[in-house]
């Protein structure tokens, strides 16, 4: 089967054949997590759409090389050029080191993707590894004259970029608009122009995470790292990157300007973006207080849901929809996945015992061609999954003895959902620990909530006795700002 793979490039505004610059190699860089807290719905989104991509594009034969970095310096408070490094406030609060925090979060962010069964990257690059390549690539902007130093900070000059290319071409932003609309803010008597960027910050006295440069002692811009990190692992020019579509400006926007500024060239061919996830018609997200962490869903801990999800049923609920298309949560919206996916994950071992007969009397190949098409169809897994749900009316049928399929057509539909469920959707049979942990995470809240009341009530002496019970058996308690949190050791 030929396959014509079509993608939504952001930046043409179209749907575009692909054609990788370099077949059968693909370079794919995906921006990652800021790793001071733990991952939320909105986490899980981004990273299962690229895993879809990462899936079929290998599905399909492509060579890819799948860069997700880690963010873990330089991303201040409200994305903007002051404030606070949000890892380095997390570990003042914490009494940790930074690179404590980053290991620990790093670590519980690996440990909810490998649940949503979502691939590791070929290379997962951390920022604070590469601030030698950030530093060189600062160098290379000032050659082109198009950045500039101003208290031992230095800012990238959009006007002056602006003038020679065209800063907010990917957004469809117009430098005008922008000028008339940017908010002045504290710190930004620094700038030109308060819409210039960030490339290095000078840290003052109390910023922790510094690394020396010929300007200050400071630290990256947020937009650098990934202009910095893509170019040392895809190059200058690569296939794919992708994000959120809360990244597009100003992230991804800084990035283009970036490097062209320093290579002369653009870097990406294809801008893929997914839409975000909603709660009440609002962006779900960290900075609004509004979200719900991976572990609440597993556990069903959080007020908003009625009950534990598995991991599984998140991933289904979120490949229900286009990657494209907002997203909004609620409880009944994940009850209807739920009982979809049990329906497909039941059909689907239904099939593996079906027996064959002489003949069929249902088509089964269109259902394979169809689903093809979906995916050929800038990934559109939500037409895969209609597709799928009539191969389980036929196998429902199949198995009541009301049709028939043949051998080679029972072949064919097993390999169909073998394909599509397992390999491309990533979907899973549940393995029967997933609700074991989800009712140890359950008991673990409320053995934490007995021990904070018993805090509260200043009976010490039986919180030190939940503590150190838990600590006999193995699992270790850790008192944050946030709440007490667990672990097993």
């Amino acid at each position: 089967m030929d396959h014509k793979l079509t993608l939504y490039n952001t930046l043409s505004r179209k749907k575009e054949l692909f054609e990788p610059i370099n077949p059968p190699h693909v370079g794919m860089y995906v921006c990652g997590p800021t790793v001071y807290g733990d991952a939320h719905l909105g986490h899980a989104r981004p990273a299962i759409t690229f895993d879809l991509v990462f899936r079929y594009l290998r599905h399909l034969g492509y060579k890819v090389r799948y860069v997700r970095n880690i963010t873990d310096v330089g991303h201040l408070e409200n994305d903007a050029d002051e404030g606070e490094d949000k890892i380095a406030k997390k570990a003042r609060l914490e009494q940790l080191e930074p690179m404590e925090v980053v290991q620990y979060y790093t670590d519980r962010y690996h440990r909810d993707m490998d649940q949503l069964n979502v691939l590791s990257p070929s290379i997962e690059p951390r920022a604070s590894g590469h601030i030698i390549e950030q530093i060189e690539m600062i160098e290379k902007i000032f050659d082109s004259d198009l950045a500039y130093e101003s208290e031992g900070s230095v800012y990238f000059d959009v006007e002056k970029y602006n003038k020679q290319y065209h800063y907010g071409k990917l957004s469809g932003r117009v430098l005008d608009d922008l000028m008339a609309n940017t908010r002045d803010l504290e710190g930004q008597d620094e700038k030109r122009n308060p819409y210039d960027f960030a490339l290095w910050k000078k840290a003052q006295p109390e910023h922790i995470m510094r690394w020396p440069s010929r300007w200050s002692k400071g630290f990256p811009g947020w937009h650098l790292e990934c202009s910095a990190m893509s170019a040392r692992y895809l190059g200058e020019r690569f296939d794919i990157h992708g994000g959120g579509m809360d990244l597009l400006f100003p992230h991804h926007e800084s990035e283009i300007a970036q490097s062209v500024a320093a290579n002369g060239i653009d870097p990406v061919k294809y801008w893929l973006h997914n839409n975000m996830i909603t709660i009440n018609g609002q962006k779900m997200g960290k900075s609004l207080g509004n979200f719900i962490t991976l572990g609440e869903f597993f556990s069903g801990t959080h007020k908003s849901l009625s009950k534990a999800y598995s991991p599984m049923t998140i991933r289904f609920f979120i490949l229900q929809a286009h990657y494209r298309s907002t997203l909004d949560f609620s409880n009944d919206a994940l009850l209807a996945a739920e009982k979809g996916l049990d329906r497909l994950m039941k059909a689907w071992a239904t099939l593996a015992k079906l027996v064959p007969q002489e003949k069929s009397s249902v088509e089964v190949n269109l259902l394979r061609e169809n689903c093809f098409a979906a995916m050929n169809d800038d990934f559109n897994s939500p037409i895969v999954i209609a597709n799928l749900f009539e191969g389980v009316r036929i196998i429902n049928s199949v198995n009541d003895k009301k049709e028939s399929l043949s051998a080679d057509d029972l072949s064919q539909l097993r390999d169909t959902f073998n394909t599509f469920i397992g390999e491309i959707l990533g979907l899973k049979q549940e393995e029967t620990s997933s609700g074991n942990d989800a009712s140890l995470e359950g008991l673990m809240n409320l053995v934490l909530d007995l021990r904070k009341n018993a805090k509260t009530a200043k009976d010490f002496t039986t919180a030190d006795k939940i503590r150190d019970e838990l600590t006999k058996i193995g699992i270790s308690v850790k008192d944050t700002k946030d709440g007490a949190t667990w672990n097993l050791e």
